[in-house]
């Protein structure tokens, strides 16, 4: 439990003055929702809790495209507290992995943990201020992206969380 709170109060101060998508409230609601669904699985709870906090540490679209920035800033902060290797090692792999980008990348790492931390983020991505957040931060209209929930030849119902996900990435 140490290691969680020192976990938090790093993550706050690090994403102090962070946008609004990508701050300490992001963090906490992916946070939340990851513990909520690991409740319900066989998983390691305290490796999902913390990549679900390091998972935006330094994000990629705010660091000039650096993708390994947030891992590094991750792996350095985990190691500075002593947490064992074999579990930062996995913390990384689900950081590298939780990101959709579009739907374009292919995951070199797959577990339960990495599941539950991605369906978490997925799930603020898609919520409410998700979208309201991705409209504001990318400046264009929702319906712009419209295109990408459509089949080549009508709108499938329902659509599936890929789907919405690749809007939400297209803008």
């Amino acid at each position: 439990m140490k290691i969680l709170q020192e976990t938090k109060r790093f993550v706050q101060q690090t994403l102090l003055h962070a946008e609004g998508g990508h701050d300490w409230f992001h963090i906490e609601r992916v946070w939340k929702n990851a513990e909520t669904i690991a409740k319900g699985e066989q998983c390691d709870q305290e490796v999902v809790a913390l990549a679900a906090l390091l998972h935006d540490i330094a994000d990629s679209k705010f660091h000039s495209g650096d993708e390994t920035l947030g891992p590094r800033v991750a792996r350095n902060w985990l190691a500075s507290i002593g947490y064992p290797e074999e579990k930062l090692e996995h913390i990384i792999a689900i950081i590298d992995n939780v990101s959709f980008k579009g739907g374009l990348n292919e995951r070199n790492h797959s577990s339960i943990e990495l599941d539950i931390v991605q369906d978490a983020d997925r799930l603020d991505a898609i919520g409410a201020i998700g979208i309201s957040l991705s409209v504001s931060i990318n400046k264009r209209p929702l319906f712009t992206c419209a295109p990408l929930l459509l089949t080549k030849k009508r709108c499938e119902l329902p659509v599936t969380t890929r789907q919405v996900s690749a809007a939400l990435n297209c803008m």
